[in-house]
């Protein structure tokens, strides 16, 4: 069985050295035609695309990739093809409910917002939009869901029209997948109308895709103060984004929110896995983040333990230096663990 690999994918290769030695790993916008021809699977991350101009004439059965999402797989091509795919759903949602967390708190400490009883409105309750949710109710806020596909699967009427967020919530933060076309698009979810439907002036933040909001309209909504201001991780045309927008943005990051160690770790696990069950495979390996360099973290307060752990300015800074490397600060990102590797200590 011959595998391809994405090389930025950590903790895999002694791994997958105990399931297969043939194994080739390359840069995930470098997969070719000639590349995969004669591969059985591949293990992708968003950067590769698997489309027909890819995978047609090759032998490759199985994809998997080390993400949530998997707008980057033709899946479509891939049911006609007979290629079996699968992504790594929740695998990172701790890590963005931990950038999410930290960027709030940022955000209360250097604009003088408090959270405490304000409305904060998930956009997407979906493994990640759950654990955000979490984050709002622990921070004393008031949590509105909306999720039209879950709530029509579900008949759950705890969830609320998108109207009732855009008039009510102090927050707003966007987890859908991208979905181009039909009743539940999220192409330019938040569009001008979006905009222009505001009430309260939200902080927005996008740690979804980036084609979810229209960057001209979210431009022009900073500019008219229509929002108090915005966290963006995710941007249309990357790595190619809008240099306008990331000067103006409270943080603007290179797509990293849920590029934690822990979520690395899950996503690389989940899909070996799957690997392993499609090709009947009884295979062994233990997959562990490393401990972070200063596991015991001594703080005033619990804003200045958590922007211990995660402080995401870091991030935005290193963008705004070079915008131009956005992917190399993506794909060499150092990963950061979760609050679970941490003793915190609250000294008075």
């Amino acid at each position: 069985m011959k595998v391809i690999v994405d090389d930025k994918i950590p903790y895999i290769r002694e791994a997958l050295a105990s399931i297969t030695p043939q194994v080739v790993y390359a840069p995930g916008k470098d997969f070719t035609p000639a590349l995969v021809k004669d591969a059985d699977a591949l293990i992708i991350r968003t950067r590769t695309r698997c489309d027909r101009t890819l995978l047609e004439g090759s032998r490759v059965r199985f994809i998997a990739t080390a993400t949530i999402g998997f707008d980057h797989i033709d899946t479509e091509y891939c049911r006609q093809a007979g290629i079996v795919w699968q992504n790594a759903p929740g695998c990172n949602a701790s890590s963005v409910a931990q950038y999410v967390h930290s960027s709030l708190l940022l955000f209360q400490q250097e604009k003088a917002f408090p959270l405490q009883g304000k409305t904060l409105g998930v956009i997407g309750v979906g493994n990640v939009g759950k654990k955000v949710a979490q984050v709002g109710q622990e921070l004393g806020m008031h949590v509105l869901l909306n999720d039209p596909p879950r709530q029509e699967q579900e008949g759950d009427t705890s969830f609320c029209p998108i109207e009732q967020l855009m008039e009510t919530c102090d927050v707003l933060t966007f987890h859908v997948p991208l979905v181009r076309s039909g009743r539940y698009s999220t192409f330019h979810l938040a569009d001008p109308a979006f905009f222009a439907g505001l009430k309260r002036h939200p902080l927005i933040l996008n740690t979804s895709r980036g084609e979810v909001i229209d960057t001209q309209a979210l431009l022009q909504a900073l500019h008219e103060k229509r929002i108090a201001d915005a966290i963006i991780d995710v941007w249309e045309n990357e790595p190619d984004i809008n240099r306008e927008l990331l000067e103006k943005v409270f943080i603007g990051t290179p797509h990293i929110a849920g590029y934690s160690a822990d979520g690395k770790a899950n996503a690389t696990r989940m899909a070996l896995d799957a690997l392993c069950r499609f090709f009947h495979i009884d295979a062994s390996y233990h997959i562990t983040p490393p401990q972070p360099e200063h596991p015991h973290i001594l703080a005033s307060n619990e804003t200045e333990a958590y922007l211990k752990m995660y402080d995401p300015r870091r991030d935005c800074q290193a963008l705004r230096h070079h915008p131009e490397q956005f992917e190399k600060l993506r794909g060499d990102y150092p990963l950061r663990r979760e609050r679970e590797a941490y003793t915190i200590q609250i000294f008075q």
